[in-house]
């Protein structure tokens, strides 16, 4: 893998952006053959997706955040980046809850659960970038934890993937347009990874902020989106996949970094 890591902090945010995106059309491509997916086996890799991703932002987004040299105390600018990106998602998901309240036919429920996904594609996509992008500066966030977090929003892009284009079909879309669409969203991924990999390079001094926004949207992610889709059914598998997820991002970064 060394020709990975020789390659510009913006080219590794676009591989690995481009890799996410791939997983969504995985998941996406089961439109294809299936009618419907194993719960438990989408429980356990939504699970480990979440444990990945909550690891991920303290160890490859928080910490590189807290130790980069900043003309503001460290603990405010990684506290108001933070809470920027937590709301960013939040106030998303209050718009749409509204939207929803107004539209509730199944159309629009399905039109909402695209720009839902879409949405939240944008800072998963950001957080790549700017993890890349921090490794190459050399502070604090190793290759290896910007791959696993790249890794970690591939596997939850898989079921999402399938979640977009499954209600598409079921309400009137062919299979090939609904497949495609679900593409489209991890798309958005890519175009947010090179984005933030590129804002933080060029602009170096915004390196804590982009970095602790990523963190608070991943954090905001998980909390409303994957945690309460894998804990509603199989509550055992969720957990395990939480915890193995988190432990092996943890070994990684530590062992490795």
């Amino acid at each position: 893998m060394e020709w990975f890591t020789g390659l510009d902090s913006v080219w590794q945010a676009l591989l690995a952006s481009l890799f996410t995106c791939l997983m969504t059309a995985l998941g996406a491509s089961l439109v294809f053959f299936s009618k419907k997916i194993n719960e438990k086996f989408l429980t356990g890799m939504i699970g480990g997706a979440a444990g990945i991703m909550i690891a991920a932002s303290f160890f490859s987004l928080l910490l590189p955040a807290i130790e980069y040299e900043s003309a503001l105390p460290s603990w405010l600018v990684v506290t108001v980046g933070f809470l920027l990106g937590g709301g960013f998602i939040v106030c998303g998901d209050v718009v749409l809850s509204g939207v929803k309240k107004t539209k509730s036919a199944a159309g629009h429920k399905s039109a909402l659960l695209y720009t839902a996904v879409t949405l939240h594609n944008i800072p998963e996509g950001m957080a790549v970038g700017v993890a890349f992008a921090s490794a190459a500066a050399g502070e604090g966030a190793l290759a290896v934890a910007a791959a696993m977090l790249a890794v970690g929003i591939g596997i939850q892009n898989f079921p999402e993937g399938a979640c977009v284009a499954y209600p598409l079909k079921a309400q009137g879309f062919s299979t090939g347009k609904a497949f495609f669409l679900s593409v489209l969203s991890g798309m958005v991924e890519v175009v947010a990874a090179v984005f933030g990999a590129l804002a933080a390079e060029k602009a170096a001094g915004l390196m804590p902020w982009t970095l602790s926004f990523s963190a608070g949207a991943m954090i905001a992610v998980v909390c409303s989106e994957l945690i309460p889709d894998c804990f509603e059914k199989h509550k055992i598998v969720a957990s395990a996949g939480v915890v193995l997820g988190f432990a092996l991002m943890m070994i990684l970064d530590l062992a490795l970094g």
